[in-house]
């Protein structure tokens, strides 16, 4: 009799890929709809401001990746849309628990430079900045009935950090009824684990994850 946790060839369960393991039931894929919009969540200077206490080489990364597919957007007159988190000084109440469980964040305060939009990814006057105080850019704010207003169903998400704002905003953009798709090379978190483990998260369940020249090509025939 073959024990339950193994095989018929006696490979344990466990020692099959992750892919093998989710193939046929969490790696769907949804596509791009009609409409979409690209959503840059949280690009901001203490991610990539070295000996910021938030700085992550992911998000360095992510950020120079960003001006081809920002360039692309525009021109092809899609929604871009962007987020920041902002704190009320000087305790930063509206931040709630979150504040004290990660108190990095009080830096997130007006004039505080690590607040302020990276140069790369600075949104253009008539480009929305929505300010959130929580991981997930719909949480509290009115992105969803923006969405909704301007006819879109699909949401394009970058930013940082992938584990982090990303995800939750992936996560909470399927819940609205959005079609998510996260750009892999635009997406960045502070260590390789967390970033690809919550990546392949989002693509089995969430979203479709897809490499920034697959977006690009999208954004250019449709």
């Amino acid at each position: 009799m073959t024990p339950s946790n193994q095989t018929a060839s006696g490979k344990g369960a466990d020692d099959r890929s992750l892919d093998d393991n989710y193939k046929g039931v969490w790696d769907g894929r949804i596509g791009f709809g009609n409409k979409p919009a690209l959503l840059v969540v949280d690009f901001m200077q203490g991610y990539t401001t070295p000996g910021s206490p938030l700085f992550a080489q992911g998000v360095v990364d992510a950020v120079a990746n960003m001006p081809s597919l920002l360039d692309a957007a525009r021109h092809s007159g899609i929604p871009v849309l962007h987020t920041n988190i902002l704190y009320h000084a000087p305790d930063q109440i509206d931040g709630g628990i979150w504040v004290k469980k990660a108190p990095v964040m009080r830096a997130m305060v007006a004039g505080n430079p690590y607040a302020a939009f990276c140069p790369e990814v600075t949104p253009r006057e008539d480009e929305l900045v929505m300010t959130k105080q929580y991981a997930s850019a719909f949480f509290g704010t009115s992105l969803a009935s923006t969405l909704v207003a301007m006819g879109v169903d699909t949401l394009i998400i970058t930013g940082c950090s992938t584990s982090g704002c990303v995800r939750a905003t992936a996560v909470d953009g399927l819940q609205h009824g959005f079609r998510v798709i996260v750009v892999r090379d635009c997406v960045g978190d502070r260590h390789p684990a967390p970033h690809e483990a919550n990546l392949f998260d989002i693509d089995s369940k969430y979203g479709d994850v897809i490499s920034l020249n697959e977006t690009l090509d999208h954004l250019a025939t449709s």
